[in-house]
């Protein structure tokens, strides 16, 4: 079956389609499709994957046409990233 294993680095971004057999989980198919050896930052004891935006585990089994994600880890805190929506933080009625 096919699947899609996706990363988005700091540099650069990566989208591969790997065969794996039946029955693969989600650690296998990223094994399979040479994406840690492509980028070597990756750290799936600390990285979140999901799969189509879902969080899952490494042992998932995947389903043909699957579209895993390897998420890099937040660095900022989210609660002081100005919004880019141009609203406007204050809590004033003015």
């Amino acid at each position: 079956m096919r699947v899609d294993i996706a990363y988005a680095g700091v540099s650069d971004k990566v989208w591969l389609q790997v065969e794996v057999p039946d029955g693969c989980t989600v650690a296998e198919g990223i094994a399979a499709s040479g994406i840690l050896e492509r980028c070597p930052e990756i750290d799936l004891d600390t990285q979140k994957i999901g799969v189509f935006g879902k969080a899952v585990k490494k042992d998932a089994p995947l389903r043909p046409g699957d579209r895993v994600e390897i998420y890099r880890p937040i660095i900022c805190d989210p609660a002081k990233v100005p919004r880019k929506n141009g609203a406007d933080d204050d809590d004033d009625d003015d």
